[in-house]
């Protein structure tokens, strides 16, 4: 089949989209892919590219076409908004001249958010007649309440006619979480053609032995690790893991280690030092996905956390899927289905969200375990992930969904 990709983020961003490309070049599919400027998560523009330099680009063998966009800059409200909607503006002007010679059997969406980038494809489900996927990694407006994005009633009334407007054009609404359903529906996604369709992790994702896990030199601290591995912001709760850490600031052996970047970085920074924890927090920096299994395979259990809101109880992070790759245990503050998941898994412990007491208790409970309780943790961890979550297994039902899609033809709006 000849697939074109939409999404706002793609390589050399690190999003899972970038595996589901490749997997389906892999199986013999003609893959293009439709982005903006490489500029997430640190708001300024990777090396080698600029507005209206290297827009034709190339991920091993995967075409990719870029649009100009306003960056994200300090990820302040306004910025994000020019953000999301230059990628709109400039990608229905460009996107039909791009792709002016080309057909396609399918046309789908990664929205991890915004929500917007679905309306470039709208316009291409339009002009090329071909099915449109649309793969909901966020709730929209849900997730902008929570996260404090948007407050004003009437600009979250209005979002929630532009996801109608775009559920209603899908012909099928892939969802990562089971909790997505009813709000999807809700929404305006019409149930007969919404699919459950969770994360996996990156082949790269296996469990490593400490010996055969080569680490940059970053002065690894000793000790016993929790690892955080991920975008650092106000949907992370950083303050739960402070508040842990503080309350675990006399045990001299625990060690939190913070991998990542994002908008609340220097926040959480700049409160480790007020509160004098910078013996026992350790920011080591964002590195190359690749990296992180030979991270994990030197942490003694990986941590998690989500705030408080009932949007976030219904995602499942994708953090989660790779920590069970690498046959990890995991210390998770959350809700809903990620605690569903960890708890079902029986790969963990999962307190409740926004709870720095009760997540504190569960570190200390698995500093106290043994190494050989932990490895169980970890391991059925991994055998979970293997029946839920397994990539092969999940690109086969995706290439099933799209030649049933195909047969039906486009659906009737």
């Amino acid at each position: 089949m000849n697939i074109l990709i939409v999404s706002q983020y793609f390589w050399p961003e690190n999003f899972r989209i970038n595996d589901l490309a490749l997997g389906l070049k892999g199986r013999g599919h003609e893959v293009s892919v439709l982005t903006g400027m490489p500029n997430y998560p640190g708001g300024r523009l990777f090396k080698g590219y600029g507005w209206w330099e290297k827009r034709h680009d190339d991920m091993d063998g995967v075409p990719v076409y870029r649009v100009p966009l306003f960056l994200r800059r300090q990820g302040k409200g306004w910025q994000l908004a020019l953000n999301y909607f230059s990628f709109v503006f400039f990608g229905c002007l460009l996107a039909p001249w791009y792709f002016r010679k080309q057909s396609f059997d399918v046309i789908f969406v990664y929205e991890p958010s915004p929500f917007t980038v679905g309306i470039p494809a709208i316009l291409m489900r339009s002009l090329k007649k071909a099915p449109l996927f649309f793969w909901v990694q966020d709730l929209w407006p849900e997730s902008l309440a929570a996260a404090g994005a948007v407050q004003s009633s009437a600009v979250l009334k209005a979002v929630g006619g532009m996801v109608h407007w775009i559920y209603r054009r899908c012909d099928r609404v892939l969802l990562q979480s089971r909790g997505f359903v009813e709000p999807a529906v809700t929404a305006g996604a019409e149930r007969s053609r919404v699919r459950y369709y969770p994360n996996w992790a990156e082949a790269f994702y296996r469990p490593m032995q400490t010996e055969e896990a080569e680490l940059p030199d970053i002065g690894f601290p000793q000790g016993f690790r929790i690892m955080f591995a991920g975008n650092l912001g106000e949907a992370q709760s950083l303050k739960t893991i402070v508040d842990a850490a503080e309350r675990l600031r006399d045990e001299p052996e625990i060690r939190w280690l913070i991998v990542g970047d994002g908008r609340e970085s220097e926040w959480m920074q700049r409160e480790v030092m007020r509160q004098g924890l910078e013996k026992c927090v350790s920011f080591l920096g964002r590195h190359p996905a690749e990296l992180m299994p030979c991270f994990f395979a030197h942490a003694d259990t990986l941590l998690t956390t989500l705030k408080a809101d009932d949007v976030f109880a219904r995602t499942i992070p994708s953090k989660v899927q790779t920590y069970m790759a690498c046959a990890k245990p995991i210390v998770a503050a959350l809700n809903g289905e990620g605690a569903r998941v960890i708890d079902e898994a029986g790969c963990g412990l999962a307190v409740a969200a926004g709870d720095g007491e009760a997540l504190a208790s569960a570190v200390l409970k698995l500093y106290r375990m043994s190494r050989k309780e932990r490895q169980a943790m970890g391991e059925r961890g991994r055998m979970y992930y293997d029946t839920h979550f397994e990539r092969d297994m999940l690109i086969d039902r995706f290439e099933q969904w799209m030649q049933t899609v195909r047969e039906e033809g486009l659906c009737v709006l």
